[in-house]
């Protein structure tokens, strides 16, 4: 749905800008996503795993629902590093419980630069939430946790540590 949007406003746009409809229509059929939308890095035992650029709730709660309207009822495990200055700072914290509705686990990376106490996520979410301050400790825990057919979100605006190879080395084959 967030890429049909998109789609939808670019037509929008570039009709407005005087482009032709079914000119805008036949440049999108062309398309190639960008890098870190919902990108594939690996598959093991039937677990995937997906980088994703989301790092605020809103981005974070279309991200999921995509995800889970792909995947039905199975698992899907949220990883997310609170990265940007706002979440960092905090000014998202009350959202991201909301946002992570979707998800059936969720662990969040509380690195040294993250202001406030992330392990207040852990009442508010209706799901299970780990929260780590290793990022070693955080790719065992996911991946003593992660089944065959799950589905792995990791959600940053960084590197996160190459978490993604991390997690596909550690998971169980």
């Amino acid at each position: 749905d967030f890429n049909i949007d998109n789609a939808l406003m670019a037509i929008a746009a570039a009709r407005h800008a005087g482009v032709p409809s079914a000119v805008g229509i036949e440049a999108l059929a062309s398309f190639v996503n960008t890098k870190r939308r919902l990108e594939l890095k690996g598959e093991i035992n039937n677990i995937r795993v997906y980088d994703d650029f989301a790092h605020h709730p809103t981005a974070i709660r279309k991200t999921l629902a995509g995800v889970r309207a792909n995947v039905g009822a199975q698992r899907i495990i949220a990883v997310l590093e609170p990265r940007s200055n706002t979440m960092k700072s905090g000014v998202h914290k009350d959202a991201l419980p909301q946002a992570l509705a979707e998800a059936d686990l969720v662990f969040i990376y509380q690195n040294k630069g993250v202001k406030w106490s992330v392990a207040q996520l852990i009442d508010a979410c209706q799901q299970p939430c780990y929260i780590m301050q290793s990022l070693d400790g955080l790719i065992t825990n996911i991946s003593q946790q992660a089944q065959s057919g799950d589905t792995i979100v990791v959600m940053s605006n960084g590197s996160f540590g190459d978490i993604h190879q991390k997690l596909l080395d550690a998971l169980p084959s």
